[in-house]
């Protein structure tokens, strides 16, 4: 099956955490286009969001960052140190392909290591095919970000793999939300909060970017780690790869948002995985006590081999997250109390 278009297209786009500007210009044109309301922020993110015909909101959380390297310093021989940006493995570094942002354009590197033995990012270094560190400094500077630089490509079914699956398959189902919900206006409304940093660590980003929204509900949407994948991380449920968008239960998860989005899952007659722990490890993890506290919900996309290459995912859980997202916001009462 096909990767769509626009999907392809946010895959491919370059957005170590800080520098999310080309993902962020794919979201600004999609929602232009559908002629929204378009608020950009200081730290790069964008707000785009539909009215409903009852004056509450609810956000849709999606980051554009990826993991990614920083150049650190530029060896005599020309070779690139570097750091992560984002929490990963040095070990899925070396052997891959790269793209460098750097002042005059993107640079193509590949991840190589020094030594032998058990690897740390000490050890890894990226080629950028020169020979010497003046040559080097002609082509990028410390402080430039590289990417994995590897096509999507579609698998067996519809199945596909890419770097930045964790978030873009969220950030590509918060585009079509927005427009869906553009044609048919609900009762509450919906603001896409398209957030920068989340990889960095840095996930208040996100709540500076809904600082200026009145909403009430943020739905988080992401990635979450495959229950079917041989490595990786462990996952938090049984939520494999086709068995459908996955929700969190837990305790930064508000119970009436949890409860309806499974509720929303039941009524299409769709499977949703429920995933648990003491942490979401997402955006929502800061959040939740936002204004006085905000109802966050989580919705994911399982995927295998997360913070790597290829991150592996199934575009019918792509499917399921949008139309169970749009299912429960269209269930959604206008004088629902959020009070517990």
């Amino acid at each position: 099956m096909a990767i769509p278009a626009l999907l392809d297209e946010l895959l491919r786009a370059h957005g170590a955490p800080g520098g999310e500007g080309d993902v962020q210009a794919i979201v600004r044109r999609e929602a232009g286009v559908l002629g929204l309301d378009v608020t950009p922020d200081v730290l790069g993110a964008t707000v785009a969001r539909v009215d409903g015909s009852a004056a509450r909101t609810v956000a849709l959380v999606a980051h554009t960052d990826q993991i990614a390297l920083g150049i650190t310093r530029i060896d005599d021989d020309g070779l690139l140190r570097v750091g992560p940006l984002g929490v990963w493995q040095p070990t899925a570094a070396v052997g891959q392909r790269f793209a460098i942002k750097a002042r005059a354009g993107r640079v193509p590197a590949v991840g190589v290591r020094r030594g032998t033995g058990d690897i740390t990012w000490d050890d890894v270094r990226l080629d950028v095919g020169v020979s010497s560190a003046a040559e080097a400094r002609g082509l990028v500077s410390p402080g430039d970000a590289a990417v994995f630089d590897s096509a999507p490509f579609a698998l067996e079914g519809t199945r596909f793999t890419s770097p930045a699956i964790d978030d873009r398959v969220a950030v590509y189902a918060g585009i079509e939300l927005l427009r869906r919900f553009a044609a048919l206006p609900g009762a509450w409304g919906v603001a896409l909060v398209a957030s920068v940093q989340e990889e960095g660590g840095k996930r208040t980003a996100a709540e500076a970017s809904l600082a200026s929204l009145d909403a009430e509900i943020a739905l988080i949407l992401e990635t979450s780690y495959a229950s079917d994948a041989p490595t990786g991380y462990d996952a938090w449920g049984e939520c494999p790869l086709g068995g459908g968008a996955t929700v969190f239960r837990g305790p930064v998860v508000h119970p009436a948002v949890a409860d309806g989005l499974l509720a929303a899952a039941e009524s299409l007659g769709r499977p949703m995985p429920i995933e648990t722990g003491t942490t979401t490890m997402t955006d929502g993890d800061d959040l939740f006590v936002m204004n006085n506290g905000l109802a966050v919900g989580l919705v994911a996309v399982p995927a295998r081999y997360v913070h790597t290459a290829h991150e592996l995912a199934d575009l019918r859980d792509v499917e399921a997250m949008i139309e169970i997202t749009e299912r429960y916001i269209r269930s959604l009462d206008p004088s629902l109390s959020l009070l517990r």
